[in-house]
């Protein structure tokens, strides 16, 4: 049980008041991850203010509109990029879908983008990513390439290169800081220039040296095509997880507007248990706000109370909460087939999916009435109300750390899956090379000869 809210709900006097306003923000600093959280500095000066001074009917209106414009909220992302930067591809990444699903962004190394094209994240229509046409082409004009691409629109700007940054670039960023918005700089194919680089030099190759010369060399061309702002992001669109694309996803989080992060968390692809773990914050920081706007709702004279336990509407959270971290039945009907497993293997690992499992929990009453046995006799307050909303509470966390714990499974399950590599030999010719595979404890050499027509799987290696 939350601290904050137990004491708050143990004794709502207006001496005890007074001392959680005082312990209210190095208490939500607990809570949110370190991007921020989704209470703006001034949203949180007059929680305080309203704890301090007893109006809870105030504290309770001021959480009531925070949670509903960041749901409401939306997100414009415009992406500038020279043909074949990725700036396709990129956005694609971002939208979890691959080149060829449908209404995913062209790729191609021909210039395909002459006018501003919009592409709809598809479970969050609220998002937008825009691709816009590059800097480097005949039509460019810094002067007017702003108006005429509509930047008042754009939350933020990433210039995306998969070699070096131009001049126009450079204009281009100073022009969108002159009129107040953010602009980030990206380097793809990270992953490419370590392949080509440890295929020419396998002796001499150390990926940390290799990475390093490529950001100062983005750097050094920043620097001298007049950007002041020297600051980088390596990526892979094909490995999201790996590289700058972490730090990327922490930078924009903390420099986006307060009511937009959860809605820009929400988003982000499920690579790592960092992405994980953002995106847990910013819901268990939700959950507690509704928590602590319920628990204030029951000492507030006429205001309305919690009416039961609402089974379907802990059901559809539960979706909610699956829907966000990727383990809706769409998803999980992917994640199967990556893994070449059937539905009913994947579905049979995940504790997610058993929502009466879930609500019929024998340790959810216990907390509850832990929870509730300190202030049950407190004048005021209804009881029955309380404890109504302690056990959405409790519930809803259960929802969200089961949920969690499955997608980090799923992931490690993604990550176990070998590749298989069909080999076709009259396409490759193997010369003066031999594999050794293990096979039943015993070495097993494998010539480096032409075995005839058809494929061959090549092992691990």
């Amino acid at each position: 049980m939350d601290q904050f809210i137990s004491a708050f709900l143990k004794d709502p006097s207006e001496k005890n008041l007074q001392k959680l306003a005082v312990e209210f923000l190095p208490h939500y600093s607990t809570l949110i991850s370190k991007a921020g959280g989704i209470l703006s500095p001034e949203t949180l000066s007059c929680i305080q203010k309203a704890l301090q001074e007893g109006k809870l009917s105030d504290m309770v209106n001021q959480i009531k509109e925070t949670l509903a414009v960041a749901e409401k909220a939306s997100l414009e992302i415009a992406i500038i990029g020279e043909s074949g930067a990725g700036k396709s591809s990129f956005i694609n990444a971002l939208r979890g879908l691959s080149h060829e699903a449908e209404g995913s962004a062209s790729v191609g190394v021909v210039e395909t983008t002459v006018h501003r094209t919009p592409y709809q994240h598809p479970k969050y229509p609220q998002v937008i990513f825009w691709d816009l046409p590059g800097t480097g082409t005949p039509n460019f004009r810094p002067d007017i390439y702003l108006e005429k691409v509509g930047f008042a629109s754009y939350d933020f700007f990433i210039i995306i290169s998969s070699s070096r940054f131009s001049l126009n670039d450079a204009v281009l960023a100073q022009k969108i800081k002159d009129v107040g918005k953010k602009f980030y700089f990206v380097r793809t194919k990270v992953d490419s220039d370590l392949y080509n680089e440890e295929k020419t030099k396998p002796m001499t190759f150390q990926k940390k040296r290799v990475l390093q010369e490529i950001r100062d060399y983005c750097l050094a061309n920043l620097s001298h095509i007049g950007v002041s702002e020297l600051r980088v992001f390596l990526i892979s669109n094909f490995d999201l997880a790996d590289f700058d694309f972490p730090k990327l996803e922490e930078t924009l989080l903390m420099e986006l507007p307060e009511h937009k992060r959860h809605r820009f968390a929400m988003l982000l692809p499920n690579i790592s248990d960092a992405s994980i773990e953002i995106k847990k914050c910013f819901l268990k920081e939700k959950i507690w706000l509704e928590a602590l706007k319920s628990a204030a709702m029951s000492f507030i004279p006429f205001m309305p109370f919690l009416i039961g336990f609402d089974l379907p509407q802990q059901e559809q959270c539960l979706k909610e909460y699956r829907n966000y971290f990727g383990l809706d039945d769409k998803s999980i009907e992917e994640i199967a087939e990556k893994l070449g497993k059937s539905m009913e293997d994947i579905r049979g690992c995940l504790k997610c999916l058993d929502f009466w499992s879930l609500v019929k929990d024998d340790s959810i009453p216990a907390k509850v009435i832990k929870g509730t046995e300190s202030f049950c006799a407190v004048k005021g307050g209804p009881v029955s109300s309380i404890i109504q909303g302690l056990k959405v509470y409790i519930l809803r966390l259960k929802f969200l750390d089961t949920v969690a714990d499955d997608t980090t499974e799923a992931q490690l399950s993604k990550m176990d899956v070998s590749p298989v590599y069909n080999w076709n030999v009259s396409d490759i010719e193997l010369k003066f090379k031999v594999c050794y595979v293990l096979l039943e404890g015993k070495k097993i050499s494998l010539n480096s000869q032409k075995d005839g027509p058809g494929d061959r799987q090549c092992p691990n290696g």
